[in-house]
């Protein structure tokens, strides 16, 4: 008994190995609605043997209540999970499911057909290796079906499946499949795409899936899941040179300090030349660790940690490349954005950008174009609202080490977060960087930041006075200006309306140019408090996202934010320059407060409550917090 007992545990053993040593394919099924992307994916569990009894029982049961026709198995079913789903008959999110056959291992991502969901179908491509695209036999080419084919190419997915299904409820007619093989050809030329393989297929029926089928005698093509057994993936990336980026430096003790991360492609060596981006600097290969044990080598795609034979400042974000073909490093880009997030893009508002496991300030500078994907067609704009898709400038706070997202993936693909809440908003693809990124560097400067605020007996700052129109900004900067200029303090006071009267006076009124405006305000502070002046700055600035990038601008303690914080009835009650009567009759539109937001400070350093206190003992609660004096306690803070 013992003995047999040995030999299923060596069997088990001789299976997880071959198992475990299978290679992995992820692909995702893509189409327009009700074109059988869910059926298939149900057909290829099903054939594929990774359905339980149970989960079958459940299937024929589920089957026979929907009331499927000529009582087949729905596998839509197995995929389709949501409530919402199987209400709608659609898939509304990005279902992934895991199956295997005897050569290889599978990962699909079942992605929504609708328009607005252009997010989750991208969040599902952007880690596959082949994509299936379904078209109903019936309706051919649809608009969906090129949506998802320029997305596709967009993501630099190098195997696409072009999957004609129900061709069963067309009589299996080879006309109709070479007619609608020839419409795709048409559009996929346009992509740049001439490589794909097309199969006529029945998901329902299970023609040409795992075996060959009778009814196309005209196809001599493989079926589907031996098309996807054979394609190559995975192995080009070895090629290249050596590109790590480091994702943890990892010193568990004194006497170790390696650097961590995924071969992102090529191979290494103990003994290579190794750069280090952005910084530059250079090293030799010592060791090649891992949890196994030192390895002779390394490719693409496997987990390492390498230690060096110099002791080089590296952190996490970095990348270590081959140094003698490194990739660029540079802080301006031209992308592709996919934007994500029901809050539209806009230009000059600060954003946080991933790339690998670096993350950086990121200011979108100028959207080039809006691209129509239905068309192809290049459109002007000034955003991007939800599920569209752009090619803009990108600003970073800081280079990064890249490659163009066409050449790798990891070095050229990035997303873009939210700075306040945290949300990704975007994902984007690396074009290449920009002339002037090349051509424009920091001058070094002898008189610096410390030396002109000392010759001047102060430190430079800036005062920022945010709140809504009429809650009485300008009137305290004023009296605030006085009583530092009486003290012999060095200051400048820039108010709203006055910088539109020169160099904002190019700027409107609409949700971008009021983040241009701020950021133009922002920058001018920054060289003024780098001047050694007390800078007042007066102005609505109705967005949290502006002024945090005003305060990431200076360094700590330069940034004074108050909020001069007055009711909405009270501000419109005052009226003094009879900006909300023209608002409230629609003579002045996006005015803050009325028919646009105003986002209050969370965490300003002063508060001053206009309803209960005067201009002038607002003023003086100001200075009175920068002198470091506490204020009275009949104050309201």
């Amino acid at each position: 008994m013992a003995h047999q007992s040995d030999l299923i545990a060596r069997d088990i053993d001789a299976y997880l190995d071959v198992h475990q040593h299978k290679s992995l394919l992820r692909f995702i099924t893509c189409g327009s609605v009700d074109d059988g992307k869910s059926t298939l994916i149900g057909r290829l569990l099903y054939d594929s043997k990774m359905i339980f009894e149970d989960q079958m029982a459940a299937l024929e049961a589920d089957s026979r209540r929907v009331g499927t026709q000529g009582g087949d198995i729905d596998f839509a079913l197995l995929v389709d999970g949501l409530a919402a789903e199987r209400e709608q008959g659609i898939t509304i999110d990005v279902a992934y499911r895991f199956f295997s056959t005897e050569t290889r291992k599978f990962i699909v991502a079942d992605t929504p057909g609708h328009e607005q969901y252009t997010r989750n179908m991208v969040t599902g491509a952007s880690t596959a290796d082949a994509a299936v695209i379904l078209i109903d036999a019936r309706r051919g080419v649809l608009t969906q079906t090129k949506r998802h084919s320029y997305l596709v190419s967009l993501l630099g997915i190098r195997h696409i499946v072009l999957a004609v299904n129900k061709m069963d409820l067309v009589g299996w007619s080879q006309a109709r499949f070479y007619e609608i093989l020839a419409e795709y050809r048409d559009f996929a030329a346009r992509l740049g795409v001439s490589d794909f393989h097309a199969i006529p297929m029945s998901a329902l029926r299970g023609d040409n899936i795992t075996e060959p089928t009778a009814r196309a005698p005209w196809y001599d093509g493989p079926p589907l899941m031996a098309l996807l057994e054979g394609l190559e993936v995975g192995d080009e990336l070895s090629a290249d040179p050596f590109r790590l980026p480091v994702q943890w430096v990892n010193r568990p003790n004194l006497d170790f300090r390696g650097f961590s991360g995924q071969i992102a492609a090529g191979t290494v060596r103990p003994g290579d030349p190794v750069r280090v981006l952005p910084s530059g600097k250079t090293s030799r290969v010592t060791r090649i660790v891992t949890a196994d044990g030192d390895l002779s080598y390394a490719v693409a795609g496997q987990s390492i940690t390498l230690t060096l034979a110099d002791e080089i400042d590296i952190s996490r974000g970095d990348v270590l490349a081959a140094a003698d073909a490194p990739p660029e490093a540079a802080d301006q880009f031209e992308a592709t954005l996919v934007w994500m997030d029901d809050e539209a893009m806009l230009p000059g508002r600060p954003y946080l950008l991933k790339l690998g496991a670096r993350l950086v300030g990121a200011t979108i500078t100028e959207p080039k174009h809006r691209l129509n994907v239905n068309t192809l067609e290049q459109q002007p704009a000034k955003r991007l609202e939800l599920n569209e898709i752009g090619v803009c400038n990108l600003s970073l706070d800081a280079p990064v080490a890249f490659e163009p997202y066409g050449a790798n993936k990891d070095l050229g693909g990035f997303i873009l977060i939210d700075r306040i809440s945290n949300r990704t908003v975007a994902a984007g693809m690396l074009h290449f960087a920009l002339r002037r990124a090349h051509n424009i560097h920091w001058q070094a400067q002898s008189v610096d930041k410390a030396s002109r605020a000392a010759i001047k007996n102060q430190k430079g700052r800036v005062i920022w006075l945010t709140g809504l129109s009429g809650a009485g900004k300008s009137t305290i900067a004023d009296l605030v200006e006085k009583r530092l200029h009486a003290d012999g303090r060095h200051t400048y006071l820039l108010d709203g309306d006055n910088v539109r009267h020169g160099l904002n006076r190019d700027l409107g009124f609409t949700e971008e140019d009021r983040v241009e405006n701020i950021r133009r305000v922002a920058e001018v502070a920054r060289l003024m408090v780098d001047a050694g002046l007390i800078v007042l700055v007066s102005f609505i600035s109705p967005f949290r996202a502006e002024r945090a990038l005003a305060r990431a601008l200076m360094n700590d303690g330069e940034f004074i934010e108050v909020h001069v914080d007055t009711p909405l009835h009270v501000a419109e009650a005052r009226d003094v320059k009879g900006l909300y009567r023209k608002a409230r009759a629609g003579e002045l539109k996006n005015f803050t407060g009325i028919d646009s937001p105003y986002e209050a400070p969370e965490s300003p350093e002063i508060v001053v409550d206009t309803t209960s206190m005067t201009p002038e003992q607002a003023a003086e609660r100001i200075v009175g917090w920068l002198e470091g004096r506490e204020p009275p306690e009949d104050f309201a803070i």
